[in-house]
């Protein structure tokens, strides 16, 4: 396990990974989430090995630290993410990146170029305001104090056994204030900065979710936007062929 200062006051965020050679792929997971649990079957297949591999948890989520004085915004996400790659000294990273965890990508790779060379952003937050669809199970509709002393609770009750499993895990003050920069969003959009980015950059959208809205947009701007079929929200684990020779390019 592997760890960096994020905040000047000695929390950490922290990472596991395997050698291999550069580029190196960076795991990032989603809301109430952690990296090793969603990617780590991925990042062990054939057609993937050899690759230097990161299995990076957010502030708040798994094994890293969840200080109450952060803001958890999607730029404060970021940053910390950056503090993490910095101390892996990791440049021209492939970030594969899900859900809310997309929406932090974009940001560092809007704000750090020099970080990341490529996006494989599985169903990533683009939209302020994101549908109930879209992962944030109704956690920013509570008020701070109200998620944290019963809120979290009724949302383990609710939400599936598998996603359940992880965000038992995370700290109820973070997920709350990480749902509700994800609801606030980021200026620009993460949408406008996916469009604006130089890069190679990847959208997977799973067939059971519907049609991505603005998919004519994206692709305008050079980003490769895939239907992944007989898959839903977590599509490294309902089509995992599929995932990974998106993210070893060989689709």
């Amino acid at each position: 396990m592997k760890q960096a200062e994020f905040d000047g006051k000695g929390s950490c965020i922290r990472w596991t990974e395997a050698a291999g050679d550069d580029p190196a792929r960076v795991y990032v997971h989603g809301l109430g989430s952690a990296s090793a649990v969603y990617h780590a079957h991925i990042a062990a297949r054939p057609e993937l090995a050899g690759r230097r591999s990161l299995f990076v948890d957010l502030p708040g989520h798994g094994i890293s630290d969840r200080p109450e004085h952060f803001g958890y915004t999607l730029e404060d996400h970021a940053h910390a993410l950056a503090e993490a790659l910095d101390e892996a000294r990791v440049t021209q990273a492939e970030l594969i990146a899900h859900s809310m965890g997309g929406a932090v990508a974009i940001v560092l790779a809007h704000r750090r170029p020099d970080l990341v060379s490529r996006l494989v952003l599985t169903e990533a937050n683009l939209d302020p305001h994101p549908p109930a669809t879209a992962a944030s199970s109704g956690i920013a509709s509570y008020g701070e104090g109200a998620y944290v002393d019963d809120g979290h609770a009724r949302v383990l009750e609710n939400i599936g056994p598998v996603w359940a499993a992880t965000m038992r895990l995370a700290d109820p003050r973070a997920l709350h204030r990480t749902a509700t920069g994800l609801v606030r969003g980021s200026s620009p959009t993460m949408r406008r900065m996916l469009e604006g980015l130089a890069i190679d950059r990847v959208y997977l959208q799973g067939a059971l979710s519907g049609e991505l809205p603005g998919r004519a947009a994206l692709e305008g701007s050079g980003v490769r936007v895939v239907t992944v079929p007989g898959a839903g929200h977590n599509i490294m684990f309902d089509n995992p062929d599929a995932f990974a020779a998106e993210v070893a390019g060989t689709a």
